[in-house]
């Protein structure tokens, strides 16, 4: 507990924090909290700060880092002081960043790093703010002015953060103004929604089409701007030459994902990119397998990413794998050597670090190996390769430029030793190509024409095209462009994997997780991913973006796709009255109001009827509208409202059991301020459908950043992110739905199945003469199992949320030859895909 006012030990805190510079109010402020009022006077103590003649601000940002910065290690805590001090922290923002970045980088800090993440040195004159705020906005496909938020969150997730926040505000409106014109008024539009019904949902914009899209990102910004096939400069003319006449001048582009996890949502931006460039020229795409570590591979990541890029509606032209090179790759370190262009070195870790400048970012210089003569290397390499060294014992590097100031020059590893067998060639390798030596000499090897990457790649560009010209081969050239990030989640494969091992999630696949295959068993279409990546357009700005946008993004593209079933969460049973005990009226009702290319179904109206838990209640109020003791309530599509008459309730725990109505249905009754869901009892039909478990997924995580908790994302978990209902009830028109969906889905992926054969066909053979050949062939196959699942099966329940079936389901009738409707031994199972945006004409 804070030390009262009064208190002694508050008073001298106080004077202290005033001695520095602090007002006596924030000095107050300052003393209020014991931890961090302890680390600021830790602070002051350690640096002499009253000797120091701090000036208010600096003051200021010393508090703030105290309070911020508290789990900081002293060291840490103290170059963050420097900086505060030398003036290059000067915002409350810098200090966030500084310590976010100290909290995830160990010491000694990279000066240009730490200073580069947290705006150090950022000016920007006003023209060329409104230059990037331009470039930005026409680059992220905007559609008008209610994206005005979304623009300015998104300008401050890059590095125009920095900016004055007014001239960022003013320069992304003027943006607008420039390409939409003047902000229309909404005030009358919002007195045209207060004509809605009551309980009507209001229908979000329809998602935008794959052409417009496709013009927008592929013909403008980042992409549109890209060059010319042949027209990356090369270090001699007949590589153009050579590279022309293999591509014929069609566009080779390639997704190269490392197979040591699965897929996340950040991927579907690369497979988006890569596939849908290289489609949009008509030209081709490659998935390569960087399969360079066999540490940390596995059979079931190649298979799940293969299934993935397919299962997101894209055929890779090839699939092949760094590994098809191993021979060619081996030839050209042999040939590097020779050119003294490699050396064998074999300086410790430790070792390679201090020769780097160490602690101190002191000088560089080269370690001692770099001088040993040619024939010396090629020897040694040769020993490596035969395995007689140890991992860490040898290693080949590139003899790049130890004095530039990209340390992606600083003689990076081309080659290491590694005993672990590799799942494709097995034992005859002992040592494997780093990234940094594979990725450039794969992408000329498969004279891929644009090689697309993320921007946390810019430094390797230098090491890549210095590679190439080093070797004399082709030289692609790298474009990087910003990455997708989704906010209050994690993507770390360590992580995630903690998560699995530890029980918080059920697996890989929990449709409370990020990766591509979880969402997909959510129930997300995958035409949906592939929306809201192009709507985002593509720029060198990275994309963090909230997971609320993301889920908006979902809910737009199921508004209009998906039919419409009624549907009560949590049932309670409806008697009403005056209908006999056999009455039964059918109804046939549309699967979707705006679409009535998804038809209808039939549902029985009979005696008895279920409601929601939600739509009644025994205390009535002005501003609720469904029922309750003494009101009138609409049955939706149903020919006449019911009002309320009695209820019965179980003794012990006061749960409504049973609620008995009257059927309006004589005269003409006065149309109901409000219509509730329902579903009838009928056996004859299998209505109602009862779901055996329905899963709603809310957050796994209760903030934005996960990883910024303390101690760990782990006390970030939310530990009520799963809730399961059991005996929710649909109409029986699921059965026919369910059976379409899954027939149609099959239909779809045998046509996509032999499409892709025939594709594979078709491409067989390598590219470039002189490429590789195997004697065996371990590419997978196209499988209808890889594009079709259980999630095909997506409904809205009126009212409640969108729905898939999820993989644990079982229901018979989805096999050919067998009828809709239940079966013996089925078991529903329903995943909450995204809730409905909320209902202001439904009071809670």
């Amino acid at each position: 507990m804070a030390p009262k006012a009064d208190a002694p030990e508050t008073a001298e805190l106080v004077n202290l924090f005033k001695k520095i510079g602090l007002t006596q109010s924030k000095a107050a402020e300052a003393a209020k909290s014991p931890k961090s009022a302890s680390t600021l006077k830790r602070i002051i103590e350690a640096h002499d700060l009253i000797n120091k003649n701090l000036d208010e601000k600096q003051a200021v940002l010393l508090a703030a880092l105290a309070v911020q910065g508290s789990k900081l290690e002293d060291g840490e805590r103290s170059y963050a002081v420097g900086a505060i001090l030398d003036g290059r922290l000067k915002t409350t923002d810098q200090i966030s960043e500084a310590v976010k970045y100290l909290d995830g980088h160990s010491l000694p800090v990279d000066e240009a790093d730490f200073n580069k993440s947290t705006g150090v040195g950022f000016s920007i004159t006003p023209e060329q703010l409104a230059a990037r705020v331009k470039e930005y906005i026409t680059s992220n496909a905007y559609t008008g002015w209610n994206n005005l938020g979304a623009a300015i969150g998104g300008l401050k997730g890059t590095d125009l953060r920095w900016a004055n926040a007014l001239e960022l505000k003013n320069a992304v409106e003027s943006a607008f103004v420039g390409k939409f014109g003047a902000k229309q008024s909404g005030k009358p539009a919002a007195k045209e929604a207060k004509k809605e019904p009551a309980d009507a949902v209001k229908a979000p914009s329809e998602p935008a089409t794959s052409a417009s899209s496709s013009r927008s990102v592929f013909q403008e910004g980042f992409l549109g701007h890209l060059h010319k096939v042949g027209d990356n400069p090369q270090i001699h003319p007949h590589l153009r030459e050579q590279h022309l006449g293999a591509t014929k001048g069609i566009v080779h582009t390639r997704f190269p994902p490392e197979p040591n996890g699965f897929l996340h949502i950040g991927h579907s931006k690369a497979i988006f990119v890569n596939f849908g460039f290289a489609a949009h020229h008509g030209g081709h795409c490659y998935l390569r397998y960087d399969d360079t570590n066999p540490e940390a591979e596995e059979g079931r990541y190649f298979e799940s990413i293969l299934e993935t890029v397919r299962w997101l509606g894209f055929e890779p032209w090839k699939i092949t794998y760094s590994s098809d090179y191993f021979d060619n790759l081996y030839e050209l370190a042999v040939d590097c050597i020779r050119r003294d262009k490699a050396y064998v070195c074999h300086c410790t870790a430790e070792e390679i670090f201090a020769n780097r400048g160490g602690e101190e970012r002191g000088l560089r210089k080269a370690c001692t190996h770099r001088t040993r003569p040619v024939e010396e290397s090629l020897v040694e390499f040769e020993k490596m390769k035969n395995g007689e060294y140890q991992p860490g014992q040898a290693i080949l590097r590139m003899k790049q430029d130890l004095e530039s100031g990209n340390t992606m020059m600083w003689d990076l590893v081309a080659y290491r030793v590694l005993l672990t067998p590799h799942h494709r060639t097995h034992d005859k390798w002992k040592i494997y190509p780093t990234y940094d030596f594979t990725h450039c000499l794969c992408d000329s090897f498969e004279n891929i024409t644009h090689s697309l990457c993320t921007t946390e790649f810019i430094a390797s560009r230098e090491s890549y095209e210095w590679l190439c010209d080093a070797l004399e081969v082709y030289k692609p050239r790298q474009s990087e462009y910003g990455r997708l990030n989704l906010t209050g989640t994690i993507m770390s494969k360590r992580k995630i994997l903690a998560l699995v091992k530890e029980g918080h999630v059920r697996d890989w696949d929990d449709p409370r997780l990020y990766t591509l295959i979880a969402l997909r068993r959510r129930g997300i279409p995958p035409g949906a991913i592939l929306s809201f990546v192009s709507g985002l357009g593509v720029s060198t700005a990275p994309s963090n973006i909230q997971t609320v946008r993301f889920e908006q993004a979902i809910r737009q593209y199921l508004e209009s796709t998906v039919s419409r079933l009624l549907m009560v969460l949590r049932p309670v049973k409806v008697t009403v009255e005056n209908l006999p005990e056999d009455f039964l009226l059918w109804l046939e009702k549309p699967l979707h109001p705006k679409v009535p290319e998804l038809g209808t179904s039939k549902v029985p109206l009979t005696r008895t009827i279920y409601i929601d838990a939600d739509d009644f209640r025994l205390e009535d109020s002005k501003d609720y509208f469904r029922l309750a003791p003494g009101k009138t309530v609409g049955l939706f599509q149903a020919p006449w409202p019911v009002t309320y008459l009695s209820h019965k309730a179980d003794p012990a725990s006061g749960q409504v059991t049973e609620i008995v109505v009257r059927a309006e249905n004589e005269g003409a009754p006065k149309k109901p301020k409000a219509f509730i869901q329902w579903v009838a009892e009928h056996r004859a039909s299998g209505s109602p459908v009862v779901i055996d478990e329905t899963r709603i997924f809310h957050q796994l995580f209760k903030s934005e950043n996960p990883s910024a908790a303390v101690p760990d994302f782990r006390a970030d978990i939310n530990p009520d992110s799963l809730e399961v209902v059991e005996r929710a009830m649909v109409e029986v028109g699921f059965w026919q739905l369910a059976k379409k969906a899954y027939a149609d889905a099959k239909t779809e992926s045998k046509r996509r199945t032999e499409a892709a054969l025939k594709v594979t066909a078709e491409a067989k053979g390598p590219v470039v003469e002189g490429a590789p050949t195997h004697e065996h062939d371990d590419t997978p196959k196209a499988t209808s199992e890889q594009l079709i699942g259980k999630e095909v099966i997506r409904f809205q329940g009126l009212r409640v949320a969108y729905f898939t079936v999820d993989r644990d389901a079982k229901l018979a009738c989805l096999e050919d030859g067998v009828e809709a409707g239940r079966k013996e031994g089925d078991y529903l199972v329903l995943n909450r895909i995204v809730s409905l945006k909320e209902d202001s004409g439904k009071a809670a």
